[in-house]
């Protein structure tokens, strides 16, 4: 069994009931859900076998969504200029998390790794759940990711609630991640 494909709207709807839904993004298949429903991101973690105290990965269409989250505060002004600068685009920066931020979605960490995407499937999708959403690459963990449709897991496709059709924004590698107190590369 495969999930089935999904327009924007039906996706958004899909969220908002709890699913878990697959999608492109700007270099690989994510997987990923409304990041303030417990059940459905302990449902995902499942479903990619990957333990909670790692955290996960949210995107969102606009800085404005990620309000809430981010202690603004917690760093300089110069590396809160460097973080707004570089979205929307493939940049995930690890932020100052606010106390707004579920353990479930942080892990082990004290900060939030967050990418204004640029992906128009993606950013759309945020826009039309009105917030953020978990984006981890939808593949099993500790297994390649899916740069294309035809390379995604079977098994993580028959637990998903749906799949939003589309490409993915053709980088070569997963996007980087930095830590924003510092620059320092995470994930390159």
């Amino acid at each position: 069994m495969t999930a089935s494909s999904l327009s924007i709207e039906q996706a958004a709807a899909a969220l908002a009931r709890g699913g878990v839904l697959v999608y492109p993004t700007e270099a690989v298949w994510g997987i990923g859900c409304d990041p303030f429903d417990r059940a459905a991101v302990l449902r995902l973690l499942a479903i990619k076998q990957r333990p909670v105290d790692k955290g996960v990965i949210l995107i969102a269409a606009s800085v404005a969504q990620f309000d809430a989250l981010i202690d603004w505060d917690a760093l300089p002004p110069e590396r809160a200029q460097a973080v707004r600068a570089s979205w929307p685009g493939p940049h995930t920066w690890a932020v100052p998390a606010t106390p707004a931020v579920p353990a479930w979605i942080s892990g082990e960490h004290r900060s939030v790794a967050l990418r204004v995407s640029a992906h128009p499937q993606a950013a759309a999708l945020c826009r039309a759940h009105g917030g953020p959403l978990v984006s981890t690459s939808a593949n099993l963990a500790g297994q390649p990711p899916a740069f294309r449709r035809e390379q995604l897991d079977r098994a993580v496709l028959a637990l998903a609630d749906g799949v939003c059709e589309g490409e993915t924004g053709g980088l070569a590698a997963p996007t980087p991640i930095r830590v924003a107190l510092s620059g320092e590369v995470l994930r390159g």
